[in-house]
């Protein structure tokens, strides 16, 4: 690229920088490609061929979201390969909730100075979410700020889009008393609440590469760093195999905030605590902000990622299917009426 300007360098912007970013982005980006997804990065558009064959009314599926305040621990541990993950999962996540495939998912970070090595790194876990996920990457931007954001920090978000047949997708108005709620479990945090996390833990002065015996032998910055889960394929086999009600993906609010968004009015999902598979870090969080265990289930997924509602006659079949795709599913409890929405028990 014969492309260059002294002026815009004296300014903060190294458009040679962006241009080698690039490159060195391509080989990660390839990895993704799927059918429809075109291979020619760097156009003004991303190009996705949309093939329908099958399906009545196809219905195409959006979610968008950002990493957050996690990105502080990246900047910490100096450590960038897995935050793309967590974008991509904040995305696709969202958007299998109503029984839709990914299909393809495009990036923006903003920084403030452009380190084409950092940015590949980023973006590598981006490919490698794309890849869990089963879609595409087929665009993206990166904009360097400076006098916006500190030289060794940047911002990321992303974008997805996907598609499901009309009649396929989860109907939470068929879901009545009795169903059962299953549960896949969580990494960890995942990307939420770590403003609180960081708070509670004082992470920008404690040892982060130290072992903690809290958290049986793993330092605070990996466990802190662990990527979100993508259950993407996992739900979508599950809908291959039976009649899925709805699915709530458990971010920011937690079991008390996203459960009752995926059930009907007058519905209230009865949960058993000692269910809940409640991860060591939970537990650290916590003791150390004396922070109340109802707090801890409206913040945090405090060990479960997705919910599952099928009816009860269908959850010995889901639990297997889920465990031959290599999950761990839990019985979580079950769908009782009431207006509380959840109810931990």
């Amino acid at each position: 690229m014969n492309s260059e300007s002294n002026s815009y360098a004296a300014a903060g912007v190294d458009i040679t920088a962006g241009y080698r970013a690039v490159e060195l982005m391509k080989a990660h980006i390839a990895k993704t490609l799927i059918p429809g997804a075109s291979s020619d990065i760097g156009g003004f558009g991303g190009l996705f061929e949309l093939d329908v064959e099958g399906m009545k009314k196809p219905v195409l599926v959006s979610g968008t979201d950002g990493v957050g305040t996690k990105l502080k621990l990246a900047f910490l541990m100096d450590k960038h390969d897995t935050v793309g993950i967590d974008c991509v999962a904040m995305c696709v996540n969202d958007i299998v909730c109503c029984g839709a495939k990914p299909l393809f998912f495009l990036d923006y970070v903003a920084l403030g100075k452009n380190v084409p090595e950092k940015v590949e790194a980023i973006v590598a876990g981006v490919a490698e979410g794309c890849v869990q996920a089963g879609c595409a990457i087929v665009g993206g931007e990166t904009a360097e700020m400076p006098g916006f954001y500190p030289e060794e920090e940047y911002d990321l978000a992303g974008f997805s889009v996907g598609i499901v047949d009309k009649s396929k997708i989860f109907d939470k108005n068929t879901i009545k008393a009795g169903d059962v709620i299953l549960g896949l479990p969580s990494s960890g945090v995942h990307s939420n609440g770590f403003s609180l996390v960081r708070k509670v833990l004082g992470v920008e002065g404690r040892d982060l590469k130290a072992p903690m015996q809290e958290l049986g032998g793993a330092t605070l910055g990996e466990t802190l760093l662990t990527p979100t889960r993508i259950y993407v394929k996992s739900i979508l086999a599950l809908a291959n195999e039976v009649s899925i009600k709805s699915v709530s993906h458990i971010t920011g609010g937690g079991f008390y905030e996203n459960i009752p968004r995926s059930l009907p009015k007058g519905m209230t999902a009865k949960i058993t605590e000692l269910a809940v598979p409640i991860l060591p870090i939970f537990r650290l969080i916590e003791t150390l902000g004396a922070i109340p265990r109802k707090e801890m289930f409206n913040t945090f997924n405090m060990g479960i990622g997705m919910t599952i509602v099928v009816s009860r006659d269908e959850a010995g079949k889901a639990m297997a299917v889920l465990r031959s795709v290599g999950e761990t599913p839990y019985i979580l409890g079950e769908i009782v009426e009431s207006e509380e929405g959840v109810l931990l028990c």
